[in-house]
């Protein structure tokens, strides 16, 4: 992915929050962007976006990878996050998002892996993991998904530490399942905010809301935990004070990890 901006310095072993839900994980020396969003503030359907993004597309145009959860809502795959995530070398996504994005997208169903090659010759392995996007008893559609087929996704590789991208999850039991088969967690990517739609499920959370985040990193046991998803959007519901508030409440505020977007914070404690 070629430009002539500035790109973003790496700094491995580091995530930096973009905005929304996009999140910048620079990884065994290699780049990725989940659930690109770049555009400007406006509207998208019945969707408003009302921040930017606090690092432009084109300073991330080194990008390795890119993840995206779902392709179906602008909030996790806006206008410019597409043709950012269509330059790319290689995008990880659902299977469905696989055949209506094509080249340079590869489907993943839960518990598919890519393995990667890293720089200095080790391998990262990229593990889809199962996402609810929704309320569990919410209706399913033919493929058995509430709302649309969603995945999270796990990184792993020798000596790096394990990281779990939870995608739009909403679904406690699924972080139960995903922590029973992944045998440990370093770093948690937590899409929080409690985002409701109009005429949705009885505007219940189709993602995570601030307590069932923190319930979340109780359940992984993951050292550090970053929440997204929370900002930038008018349907996201809880912003950052109410996310610090329920980890303060359920005692375990020494793993979150926020700060300013923009900013980067290391993957290990």
């Amino acid at each position: 992915m070629a430009s002539s901006s500035p790109l973003l310095p790496r700094h491995d072993g580091s995530a930096l929050v973009v905005g929304g839900p996009t999140t910048v994980l620079d990884l065994g020396g290699l780049r990725f962007v989940s659930d690109p969003t770049f555009d400007d503030p406006g509207p998208h359907g019945y969707l408003t976006k009302t921040i930017g993004p606090a690092v432009t597309g084109t300073r991330l145009a080194d990008a390795d990878v890119v993840l995206v959860s779902h392709d179906n809502h602008a909030d996790n795959f806006d206008d410019s996050g597409r043709a950012f995530a269509s330059a790319a070398p290689l995008l990880l996504t659902t299977t469905g998002g696989a055949e209506r994005l094509g080249t340079p997208a590869k489907g993943l169903a839960a518990w598919d892996t890519h393995t990667l090659t890293r720089p200095d010759g080790g391998e990262l392995t990229v593990t889809a993991v199962p996402a609810v996007h929704g309320p569990e008893d919410g209706e399913a559609d033919a493929d058995g998904d509430i709302n649309c087929q969603t995945i999270g996704f796990v990184l792993s590789g020798d000596g790096l530490p394990t990281v779990y991208i939870s995608g739009d999850n909403a679904s406690i039991r699924t972080v139960a399942e995903i922590s029973r088969k992944v045998s440990r967690v370093d770093a948690a990517v937590l899409h929080a905010g409690a985002a409701r739609v109009p005429g949705k499920f009885r505007e219940r959370p189709v993602s995570l809301d601030s307590v069932r985040a923190a319930a979340a990193a109780a359940i992984l046991g993951a050292p550090v935990n970053i929440p997204v998803h929370y900002d930038g959007w008018d349907h996201f519901t809880e912003g950052r004070e109410v996310i610090e508030h329920a980890f303060d409440d359920a005692g375990i505020t020494s793993v979150l990890r926020v700060a300013d977007h923009g900013t980067w914070l290391p993957l290990k404690p």
